[in-house]
């Protein structure tokens, strides 16, 4: 296999960005760290120059100037067109002869299957959840928020248990724990004194995430509120994914269901068995499975899908991330 079956792979984030230079061999050349890829906030333009850093840097480092194909994995690519609007923008920049874009959730399920067959559903800052077979047929939501059905991700568990919380002090709501632990988490004495924190931005806006583990640590003391967000939780990520499967035709065939984000992969008592329990019921032949690879590896094993690459590529890529 020569020079010119490398491959470009780019997993963006919210927060990060990580690209690789792989070989045909899978052989990884070069890799780059860079910023986070907000094209919803800053333009499509300034984000993909925010690529371009790490890009240039990895080209550098591997020695080469182009790849035959680029395999981007983004996050804000949630809808199609999306996703041609971002991979013209970066066939544009001439860093390989092909390119393909796909929402980065992608890259979790890529990365934790040996074939790309199977569902993956992300639970970190938002909720998302993906399917492909290795014909190429694909399931997705627009995961847009509210507006797209979505409920889940940290930053609605977030608002979720200040709504109860809020509720609970001011006597509209069933009492909760959370009317104590929610405060007391930033030293406050009342969840009024919270709410005008945030609110006034004495609490730095990003602060508000912190908010979710509270809520899983009071939901593990038992409180009966907390808990119901959590059981939710679980019913939301079983939900999607039992609709990906069924939309694949995978419902009856034993399927691994991968999960990823920060929410899926702490590893909370609760959350964790209610959703295999869920699961099991909805979807008997599916299995559940944490994903610990880093992203980037599925975007590059996308890569050398579409170049055709063959299992010792593969093999020899994965050696060099999981080790």
């Amino acid at each position: 296999m020569g020079l010119t079956a490398r491959v470009l792979a780019i997993d963006a984030g919210n927060s990060k960005t990580d690209v690789a230079v792989v070989a045909a061999d899978g052989e990884v050349l070069a890799t780059a760290r860079g910023g986070g890829f907000r094209p919803p906030a800053v333009g499509v333009g300034p984000a993909v120059d925010a690529l371009a850093d790490a890009v240039t840097r990895a080209y550098a480092a591997a020695g080469v100037t182009s790849v035959t194909h680029v395999s981007a994995c983004l996050a804000n690519a949630d809808l199609p067109v999306e996703e041609e609007q971002l991979a013209a923008a970066l066939h544009a920049r001439g860093w390989g002869e092909t390119v393909e874009v796909r929402n980065d959730t992608f890259a979790i399920l890529r990365a934790g299957v040996a074939e790309p067959r199977g569902v993956a559903v992300v639970c970190g800052a938002g909720i998302n959840c993906v399917g492909m077979r290795p014909d190429g047929r694909t399931a997705r939501f627009p995961a847009l928020g509210r507006i797209s059905g979505d409920w889940g991700g940290g930053w609605a568990l977030a608002e979720e248990a200040m709504w109860h919380a809020a509720r609970a002090e001011d006597g509209r709501g069933p009492a909760t724990a959370l009317a104590h632990t929610l405060p007391a988490h930033f030293g406050l004495d009342t969840v009024y004194a919270l709410i005008e924190s945030l609110h006034l931005e004495r609490l730095p806006p990003a602060r508000r995430h912190e908010l979710t583990p509270v809520l899983f640590a009071t939901a593990s003391g038992g409180d009966a509120v907390a808990r119901t967000l959590v059981d939710r939780l679980a019913a939301e990520v079983v939900g999607m994914a039992t609709v990906a499967l069924t939309r694949l035709d995978l419902l009856e065939e034993e399927t691994p269901v991968l999960l990823g984000g920060g929410v899926l992969t702490a590893g909370h008592p609760q959350l964790d068995e209610t959703l295999t329990e869920l699961l099991s019921a909805k979807a008997p032949k599916a299995t559940p499975r944490v994903v610990r690879q880093p992203p980037v590896l599925g975007a590059a094993l996308l890569g050398l899908d579409r170049v055709g690459a063959g299992a010792e590529p593969q093999k020899q890529l994965r050696s060099h991330f999981e080790t």
